[in-house]
């Protein structure tokens, strides 16, 4: 139903806000606040973080001079407001669908987003950079970073902040804290922060407010008085922030602007050489009573009715990966005492939410560091612990070094269960899972499975227990499986031996990963033209199963690699080994089927897996044209 505004109707840029009275902001965060609830009700997304800062977004782009001051927002789930106020508005209930608005900021989209993020604590950083090219170049353009409590947690963050502090360039970082990352926020941070709110010291707004101002109306220099120092140690009983070389200010309600806009402000004019940090205190899900109630929040949801906050269920009865991996998983830690459970602030998309539930002192929720996660499992499993990592495809790419250096080196047995492998649909590229075949298999001392279905990611969990002498990993993808009767846990397989589909005399399909089911729907095709195909779940991209794709090579005219991940791995490896063994010398005629070499948009699954060119009718028309090349060998019907 179409909303009818006051002042939102006629607002399109921040240009038009600064048109707005003071006294009428707050009617109109009212009216993006309700315009955001129901472009989410009917797409999905990220609902919470954006409620939180609906007030803050409005103060921001009416006091800084967006898009030639620029706006860094982390991650970038909280944005919603922010592309409702910067042109985005009539195309607010495209998020996240095909063609439409990303989920998160996104450079090509609008010059309002001057650096994309859907990983975390990614803003301070990339505004110092910008800062200190603004510096470099005369410029004057204010930089500011908003970074929640959760991400500023991440060792990426604190690198920034204390270059930052020693660099003398101004700018100013909003500390969003909402006490609620996507979990329980965890850590010494996040303990700190609480400190900061719950000290003796702890003022009321209207004094806090008159305190910051006070000092605000103070010209900011690095030879600050002993009173205005004292004001401050007052405000925040003292902040490590101000050792780090920022101007440390707060806690403030990040819901009133009566606070938020002067403040502001004053930051914006001053002529402190030096990073600013502005402590501001708000509530994830500010404003919708369902969402301030829920325990997330209503961090990320489906579609939902406005009225009652009902959110659509899934239509489906098939298991979801990430349950069977944390079931299966539960099974064999109630067996085995050395069983642990990791996750980088995940625990409930990997599922080890449940883990916890079951084991709660061996699960260990680190928090928005998947490089410190990584060494960590590194350090249990050096004393004899069997560490399960469960991290997503995407994040697991910001710990490669650990991955090398910490793990694979040593040929310490840390277990990575990878979720989201492939890609995942309205997350688009920043989220999908492309690389960590060819990342992870190109190095020594690393078994790599990928489950082509959810009894056989059962089958590599129990496998995966009795590796004691090296890393592995298992990856599987988003969403549900197909049906299958799950296994035992005493299931196994060998490592390192891929299984036979089904048998054929002219093309040998060796698929890796969850396309086995494209393959099999291509190859009934491919009978139907009288085309006789094998079909191989190879299951390991490393080790492969030489024997068994050696065999396969010499007994068929074509072979055709298929898997869910980049160039340079599964196909990479087999076409090597082929190489190698002088298989090519003798005719074979071999392609590899992988993600092209582009970044793929947010859409369904099934429609990014056609611009991929990965589903059924790609793979049997692939065959196809080799088969019927005037340069190959033509089939004969079997």
């Amino acid at each position: 139903m179409k909303q009818e505004y006051k002042f939102l109707k006629n607002i399109n840029f921040p240009s038009d806000l600064k048109k707005v009275s003071e006294n009428d902001l707050q009617e109109l965060s009212d009216e993006v606040r309700k315009e955001m609830i129901n472009a989410v009700s009917e797409t999905g997304g990220h609902l919470g973080a954006g409620l939180g800062v609906v007030e803050l977004t409005v103060a921001l782009h009416y006091i800084f001079d967006t898009p030639n001051d620029k706006l860094i927002w982390d991650v970038g789930h909280q944005t919603y407001p922010h592309k409702i106020l910067t042109g985005r508005k009539n195309k607010i209930k495209t998020l996240r669908q095909g063609k439409g608005l990303s989920g998160f900021t996104k450079r090509t989209e609008s010059e309002y987003d001057p650096f994309g993020a859907a990983h975390s604590s990614t803003s301070i950083s990339s505004a110092l950079g910008i800062a200190e090219a603004n510096k470099l170049a005369n410029k004057s353009n204010n930089v500011i970073a908003v970074i929640g409590d959760g991400a500023i947690s991440a060792g990426m963050a604190y690198e920034a902040m204390n270059n930052a502090g020693a660099s003398k360039t101004k700018m100013i970082v909003i500390l969003n804290d909402n006490d609620m990352s996507i979990a329980k926020p965890v850590g010494a941070m996040r303990t700190y922060l609480a400190k900061l709110l719950s000290g003796k010291i702890y003022f009321s707004l209207r004094e806090t407010f008159k305190l910051i101002t006070s000092a605000f109306s103070k010209r900011f220099s690095a030879k600050a008085g002993k009173a205005e120092d004292f004001l401050r140690s007052a405000v925040t009983g003292g902040t490590m922030f101000n050792s780090l070389g920022f101007y440390y200010v707060g806690p403030i309600d990040g819901h009133d602007l009566n606070v938020l806009l002067p403040i502001l402000k004053n930051a914006k004019e001053s002529k402190y050489e030096g990073p600013i940090m502005i402590h501001v205190k708000t509530q994830k899900g500010k404003g919708y009573s369902y969402a301030e109630k829920a325990i997330d929040h209503y961090h990320g949801v489906s579609k939902f009715n406005v009225t009652t906050g009902e959110q659509e269920k899934s239509t489906t009865n098939l298991p979801a990966y990430t349950k069977v991996f944390a079931n299966t998983l539960v099974k064999h830690a109630q067996k085995d005492s050395k069983i642990v459970g990791i996750t980088a602030a995940m625990p409930g998309g990997t599922g080890m939410d449940i883990f916890a539930k079951e084991f709660p002192k061996r699960m260990f929720d680190v928090g928005i560091a998947e490089q410190h996660a990584v060494t960590f499992s590194a350090g249990l499993a050096t004393e004899g612990f069997k560490p399960y990592a469960a991290i997503y495809s995407t994040f697991l790419q910001r710990a490669y070094d650990q991955v090398v250096h910490d793990v694979a080196i040593q040929s310490l047995p840390v277990r990575f269960a990878i979720d989201r492998a492939g890609l995942v649909g309205a997350d688009g590229s920043t989220h999908a899972g492309s690389f960590d075949i060819t990342y992870l298999s190109t190095l020594p001392n690393f078994i790599v499975m990928a489950a082509s279905d959810e009894a056989e990611l059962v089958k590599m969990i129990n496998t995966s227990v009795d590796i004691n002498d090296k890393p592995s990993a298992i990856r599987y993808p988003r969403g549900s499986g197909i049906g299958l009767d799950l296994p035992s846990i005493d299931e196994k397989i060998a490592i390192g031996k891929g299984r036979i589909i089904q048998e054929g005399k002219q093309i040998c399909i060796l698929s890796l990963g969850t396309r086995l089911e494209e393959c099999k729907i291509a190859a009934e095709d491919l009978k139907n033209k009288g085309i006789s195909t094998t079909i191989i779940d190879a299951r390991f991209a490393k080790p492969l199963d030489q024997e068994l794709i050696l065999k396969c090579a010499r007994e068929h005219e074509v072979m055709i690699t298929i898997e869910e991940g980049s160039i340079g791995g599964f196909g990479s490896h087999v076409k090597n080994l082929l190489a190698e063994k002088g298989i090519f010398d003798r005719g074979l005629k071999f392609r590899s089927m992988t993600l092209p070499d582009i970044f793929i948009e947010q859409d369904s699954p099934k429609k990014m897996y056609d611009i991929a060119g990965l589903n059924a009718s790609h793979i049997s028309k692939k065959i196809l044209n080799l088969l019927f090349n005037k340069d190959t060998i033509k089939a004969v019907k079997s």
